[in-house]
């Protein structure tokens, strides 16, 4: 089983969506059982709230469950649970490093950068455009799905 953490600042806006974006795209794909998909925060502001509401219309308006879902934050020990851990942008790929304590074993990944960019994926907390966030979350999901499937991953 391969065991994939969505990384953002306060897991109810980016990384809840790649989250259910992704369970949605390996269900398509009769994969769900090779998978086990979750997401989190690298801040505590937050921690037990329900996705954003942008997140949850855009979801709804491209016909993609939301999975059931309550803010977390990362921990030290999501490091060794998990074999991706895929941030949203720079500052999360720094938090994420701090929190784990480094990464060793090259986990820690910045989503666009499976589809062949380097940028972050915008906050809509900040931004409002879920519409982008929602381009940024299915490019980088499909070449990251495409990745796995290149290393041998998945059959």
């Amino acid at each position: 089983m391969i065991k994939i953490l969505f990384v953002c600042h306060g897991n109810i806006c980016r990384s809840t969506m790649c989250e259910s974006y992704f369970t949605h795209l390996v269900n398509q794909q009769g994969l769900s059982d090779l998978f086990f998909i979750s997401s989190a925060a690298t801040s505590r502001e937050e921690i037990g709230n329900s996705p954003h509401y942008g997140t949850v219309r855009k979801l709804c308006e491209e016909g993609i469950a939301l999975v059931p879902h309550r803010a977390v934050q990362m921990t030290s020990s999501d490091y060794k649970k998990y074999d991706y851990l895929i941030g949203m942008d720079s500052a999360n790929i720094r938090n994420m490093q701090r929190i784990s304590g480094g990464d060793p074993q090259n986990k820690i990944r910045k989503l666009l950068s499976f589809a062949g960019m380097e940028r972050d994926v915008a906050d809509p907390w900040y931004t409002g455009d879920f519409e982008a966030t929602y381009r940024d979350t299915v490019a980088g999901c499909t070449a990251f799905l495409k990745f796995l499937k290149e290393q041998g991953n998945i059959s």
